[in-house]
């Protein structure tokens, strides 16, 4: 959980891939997501962008999830297995790895969505897609929301 006062991915923002499948990383979150950082598979066809520090206790929860539960196999060839390490230019480029950029249908436009510890990373078709969905999942988020308190 973070404490007040440390540094938190929020926002979107939408850039360019190029035609050999680096991003900028922007200048918002570079300080914070650092030089090195673990790309992956993550939910609803997007990436996962995690810093170092918090893919290690991401890492951490996950081995200690039993491997004989079949849905912990799938879930670690997921997220685990789909890991790349990334690895930031002298321009902050980064490379994203083309089974991930397939996997995310990632061709020419990228957003990228701060979710607090970590950055997802949509195509842009994807994510007007997603943010076009049916009202109703408005509510079911609503519903949620009032469920944990917030």
């Amino acid at each position: 959980m973070k404490k007040s006062g440390d540094e938190v991915f929020r926002g979107e923002a939408q850039y360019s891939i190029d035609s050999k499948g680096r991003i900028i990383v922007p200048a918002k979150y570079r300080e914070q997501l650092g030089e090195h950082f673990i790309i992956t598979k993550g939910l609803d066809n997007c990436l996962f962008v995690y810093p170092l520090k918090e893919w290690e206790e991401f890492e951490k929860k996950v081995n200690a999830l039993p491997i004989t539960d079949p849905k912990v196999r799938r879930f670690n060839r997921t997220f685990i297995g789909g890991a790349a390490d990334a690895e930031t230019d002298s321009q902050f480029r980064v490379m994203v790895p083309a089974n991930l950029r397939e996997y995310a249908g990632i061709t020419k436009e990228v957003v990228l969505v701060g979710q607090i510890s970590r950055i997802e990373m949509w195509s842009l078709e994807a994510w007007q897609r997603y943010n076009e969905a049916d009202d109703a999942m408005d509510d079911d988020v609503a519903a949620k929301m009032a469920e944990f308190g917030i």
